[in-house]
């Protein structure tokens, strides 16, 4: 298991190797746990389930309860972002580069589709968020309102495409292994 330690001591059990690109997490004896797509994929489930529960909390007047799961997705989202663009910087680093969809014919259509979409999506998705979070916080509840119809639908859409993205592209129509 490969565990780093600051100056301070503290412990990160998240390891990325820059000589090689290869991000790993929480290793035993060589082996990943879980790889950095199948990570994100979890993140985006996550942040998915706690959407939906937060527009079920608010729509039965639970409101420290919305607060909770909007606050929980949001950091669940943030912590996706953080590991999709590591992983990706790193990838490009070392100079392999993303998977790409290996399919042709209706499912490569379908597949790129679906990727146009949440791509566009998730950019547009974060001051979207970031807007919704603000006034919620700000206790301006009808500002909040306006913008959280759209933001709703649109963040758990760029959620659970994401997990579709990568079982398609990683369960589906798995990448060869070296």
């Amino acid at each position: 298991m490969r565990v780093l330690q600051s100056s301070s001591g503290t412990e990160y059990i998240f390891s990325i190797q820059i000589r090689t690109g290869e991000s790993t997490c929480a290793t035993t004896e060589g082996t990943a746990l879980i790889s950095p797509p199948a990570l994100d994929a979890v993140l985006n489930g996550t942040s998915a389930i706690l959407v939906t529960l937060g527009y079920v909390m608010i729509r039965t007047k639970r409101v420290f309860a919305h607060k909770a799961c909007m606050l929980a997705a949001t950091a669940t989202s943030a912590a996706f972002l953080i590991s999709y663009v590591t992983y990706h910087y790193h990838l490009y680093a070392s100079g392999e580069g993303p998977v790409h969809f290996p399919g042709t014919g209706a499912p490569r259509y379908a597949y790129l589709s679906m990727l146009t979409t949440h791509t566009i999506l998730a950019i547009v998705i974060v001051p979207l968020v970031i807007i919704s979070l603000v006034r919620a916080l700000r206790s301006n509840f009808p500002a909040h309102k306006r913008i959280a119809r759209w933001t709703l639908p649109l963040w758990a859409y760029v959620s659970v495409t994401g997990v579709l993205i990568y079982v398609v592209l990683y369960q589906i129509y798995t990448p060869p292994h070296p």
